[in-house]
């Protein structure tokens, strides 16, 4: 009797339940009830309640372009006064890296100064590397900025290292006031806060829609779009770090007379400069994502090599250029994160020595720069990498596709057509089968459920957003891919960091795996995907599950290492066996942290959902790169909001329920 009522659910389980009964009834039959009642309504938003969204957006953005006037100057003025802002400093960093300076236009223009060589810049990072940490690092970085030569990518890399070396700058500094002046006004930051939310879950495509229009094809709009889509994890880090300085620290600026000013950029900010290298670190990863995708709008580099080869299939060059990004993403990741962690004590200097002994890398940067300029006249394969001698693998990387598409396709395509067969599309005929108004009312009963009235407020709202814009359809693909991708990130991810929060030995193999994982940027995934998978859902998929599971695998290790000693102790001298301390004690209480790596990895599915566009798949991100295609900033804003919504709700929804937990076991009042 004991055991069979362990099997009824409680009341929590029965709201889930008959839930989940409704909603599966109501989708397998809701055609064959619009057919029986003539109410088309059922499976369709009614077309005379449409919100006019994109048509007012479109009106708004030309009336912006072509009308709008701040008095003195209008706003297109503006947007090219932004654009010469911007454009200054890149072109004389394309200058230095690649172009060379010259005066005049066209065929009139005469160089006047060589863009410093491949040496020079190699030596200029691994001073940086070696400066930052030590020899170990810099010849990492320098290997890997040498492996650019060699392997003939030099150009491209050097085009998005301009771009990196523009955005990543600005994108800090304009972090770093917005954040302090989010510290400062408390008022301000509770206005800043949902903008940051909104920035951080509206797909990256969607900020490249309205910056073409307004902005224009290139390099520049390029830059504003990546500086917007950096900037927030650094106004974040800064306000929590600028609030993570001891109060000592600050009752000693009080104490020494400093001034509110002096506080701030004396005290405080130096005091959080180690947390604050963190989000720049972020900024640069970001940027260097960024970049990559924005080649769609004339970032040009190592992102538009790759796009191109996608576009041709080239496999060779589509992994070469691939392979390119992955180095140079290594290179700055672990060159900014050396610096973050950077000490005075790293490389201690005797003030009494000369400038060439305090700075020698300095000097040895100047000098190689000056001796190489100096033998460019006479020795060209100094100043530029030798054509001849450089290597290229593309036809080794077709040959090694060729080779296993001839003598494994059809295991890929049994492997493919079981997944699709068995998983995906019972899952897309579930999802895309959910009559819309039911849609509404069932995500708010999951809100009011998890947080109360506001949530259900909050999730229903948004829901009815969605549907009413005529965007449901689309919204329930996409809720579909990225369940699915969830599901199987999940399942491979959280025994991973269990298994590497036990291990010592696993987990440092797992952390380097994810370390990697997440150094990629979000382009590089599509490549082998397209050439095993072809396009289509399931390449998607594949993709989706590879950025997103990260966050999965770090939570689970966290959780579980996290576990008060104590009750694992309790356990153990209570007579469990290791099998039921980790069934019957960590599990359950690493719950929390579980559902927050669910958060996470629900963000990075989403926005790596709108990217595999490109890939053939028919959801919001499909309808955002249509816009972008047809430089429709209407509909490409409204796509992006709907997979903001998206976004929004499901993470308020497991944050409440990670609160919820929270509290049932105690952790929090």
């Amino acid at each position: 009797m004991n055991r069979l009522h362990a099997y009824i659910p409680g009341r929590s389980g029965w709201f889930w339940l008959t839930l989940f009964v409704v909603t599966w009834a109501l989708s397998h039959y809701s055609w064959d009830l619009y057919k029986g009642l003539d109410a088309r309504w059922i499976i369709k938003y009614p077309a005379a309640y449409l919100l006019k969204a994109e048509t007012a957006i479109s009106q708004f953005m030309q009336w912006l372009v072509e009308d709008a006037t701040f008095g003195l100057f209008t706003f297109r003025e503006f947007t090219r006064f932004i654009a010469w802002l911007i454009e200054l400093p890149y072109d004389f960093m394309r200058d230095l890296l690649i172009d060379g300076f010259s005066v005049g236009l066209g065929n009139q223009a005469v160089e006047i100064a060589p863009s410093l060589s491949w040496i020079a810049v190699i030596v200029t990072l691994t001073a940086m590397a070696h400066y930052a940490r030590d020899w170990k690092l810099a010849a990492l970085v320098g290997g890997c900025f040498l492996y650019l030569a060699v392997f003939g990518q030099w150009q491209s890399a050097m085009v998005t290292l301009a771009s990196v070396l523009i955005a990543v700058p600005i994108g800090s500094v304009g972090g770093l006031l917005l954040g302090i002046l989010a510290y400062r006004m408390p008022a301000f930051e509770a206005m800043l806060r949902p903008i940051l939310d909104l920035m951080q879950t509206v797909p990256v495509f969607a900020y490249l829609v309205p910056i073409l229009f307004l902005f224009g094809f290139g390099p520049v709009a390029a830059l504003v779009a990546t500086i917007i889509y950096a900037m927030p994890p650094m106004v974040r880090v800064t306000i929590v770090a600028l609030h993570g300085v001891p109060s000592e620290i600050r009752d000693v600026g009080v104490m020494v007379g400093c001034t509110k000013r002096q506080m701030m950029w004396k005290v405080i900010v130096p005091s959080a400069a180690p947390t604050l290298m963190v989000g720049v670190n972020q900024v640069i990863m970001l940027t260097l994502n960024m970049v990559i995708i924005a080649s769609m709008i004339g970032a040009g580099g190592l992102g538009f090599d790759v796009l191109s080869a996608l576009r041709r299939l080239d496999i060779g060059g589509g992994i070469e250029a691939g392979l390119a990004i992955v180095v140079m993403a290594i290179a700055l990741d672990r060159l900014s994160q050396a610096f973050a962690s950077r000490t005075a004590d790293t490389h201690p200097v005797d003030p009494d020595r000369n400038v060439v002994a305090r700075h020698p890398w300095l000097a040895t940067v100047l000098l190689v720069a000056i001796c190489t300029y100096l033998i460019s006249g006479i020795l060209p394969a100094v100043q530029s990498y030798p054509d001849a001698a450089t290597i290229s693998t593309g036809s080794i990387w077709s040959d090694l596709m060729g080779y296993i598409n001839v003598h494994f396709f059809d295991t890929f395509e049994a492997v493919k057509t079981v997944f699709l067969t068995y998983l995906l599309l019972p899952i897309k005929r579930f999802f895309t089968g959910i009559p819309w108004a039911w849609g509404i009312i069932a995500m708010t009963l999951i809100g009011w459920r998890m947080g109360g009235i506001r949530l259900a407020l909050l999730t229903g709202a948004m829901t009815a957003l969605i549907a009413a814009v005529g965007l449901w359809d689309k919204a329930m693909i996409t809720v579909y891919l990225c369940g699915v991708s969830v599901l199987i990130a999940s399942a491979i991810g959280i025994p991973l960091g269990i298994f590497a929060a036990q291990n010592d030995t696993t987990n440092r193999v797992v952390g380097s795996f994810i370390d990697t994982l997440q150094t990629l940027p979000s382009f590089v995934y599509l490549i082998p995907v397209v050439m095993l998978f072809r396009v289509g859902d399931f390449s998607a998929m594949i993709a989706v599950v590879l950025y997103a599971m990260a966050p999965a695998v770090r939570y689970a290790a966290h959780g579980i290492r996290n576990i008060d000693p104590q009750l694992i102790e309790a356990g153990l001298v209570s007579g469990c066996t290791p099998r039921q301390v980790l069934w019957r004690i960590k599990l359950p209480m690493a719950v929390p942290e579980l559902l927050l790596g669910l958060n996470q990895t629900i963000m990075l599915a989403l926005s790596m959902l709108v990217i595999t566009a490109l890939v053939g798949t028919r959801d919001l991100g499909q309808e955002v790169y249509i816009a972008l295609t047809k430089a429709n900033s209407g509909q490409g804003i409204v796509a992006g909001l709907a997979v903001a919504f998206i976004a929004i709700i499901a993470d308020r929804t497991l944050s409440a329920a990670a609160n919820r937990v929270r509290k049932n076991m105690g952790l929090e009042r």
